[in-house]
């Protein structure tokens, strides 16, 4: 019987991990708050100016459909810049180990070294690696740049990842001006729900409490509605 309170049938059990290296998930999550808080914070900035219902309606659809056309523009350029300085990174790895072969093996060695390997074993897995030039390709690159050739974040994904989260929770205070209210306060919870909601979600998938995360998130985004909201009623009565 295993101590452990593994199987019973011999066989072993191994843990898995999450992807913590961002990918999809880092521009869907914060595309989804940046569209929720800044939407909400711009509906209530003209709404704190005493502007009409269609017009606060005109102002969430216009910021909904600007911000997610900018997230998707920034999220791409980004990522995708990235992919190419990595890539230009990894094709100068692979002249070093066509030109320079024993040097390269040698690093390598000195790397396993410096993790705690002894010298003769680092030296043998450094030659074994190399024996395939893929193979030596990727463990330098992982090793000195942090990244595996063939696997780099594609832009396309980020962007359009960002696009459908921003767009997602952008609309979530425009609902209730498309249901027809002509006040801010509906507009104010749904948006409130999902603050606390996408908090929540968050922090799920994080150390952190569900509660914690998602009062967090209330709080920072209502500040920022709150503070908007002031400044449209400033702007508004001054201008009046």
């Amino acid at each position: 019987m295993s101590s452990d309170g593994g199987a019973h049938d011999g066989t072993e059990r191994h843990h898995q991990h999450r992807d913590v290296t961002g990918g999809w998930l880092r521009p869907a999550v914060f595309g989804a708050m940046d569209g929720l808080v800044s939407n909400f914070a711009l509906i209530a900035g003209v709404a704190g100016g005493q502007a009409d219902p269609d017009v606060v309606l005109l102002a969430g659809l216009a910021g909904l459909a600007s911000g997610a056309f900018s997230m998707a523009a920034g999220e791409y350029v980004s990522v995708a810049s990235q992919s190419e300085l990595a890539e230009a990174e990894i094709e100068v790895e692979r002249v070093e180990l066509a030109r320079h072969p024993d040097a390269e093996r040698r690093e390598l060695a000195q790397a396993f070294e410096a993790r705690g390997v002894d010298p003769d074993t680092a030296a043998e897995v450094a030659r074994q690696l190399h024996r395939d030039p893929a193979e030596a390709l990727e463990v330098h690159a992982l090793a000195e740049l942090g990244v595996t050739p063939g696997d780099l974040p594609s832009p396309v994904l980020a962007a359009l990842s960002s696009f459908l989260s921003f767009a997602v929770g952008a609309l979530l205070p425009v609902l209730p001006y498309l249901a027809g209210a002509s006040t801010l306060w509906p507009a104010a919870v749904l948006a409130a729900l999902g603050l606390f909601g996408a908090g929540a979600l968050v922090a799920r998938i994080t150390a952190r409490s569900w509660w914690s995360g998602g009062t967090r998130q209330l709080l920072l985004g209502g500040a920022a509605a709150a503070i908007t909201y002031g400044v449209g009623a400033l702007i508004g009565t001054t201008a009046l």
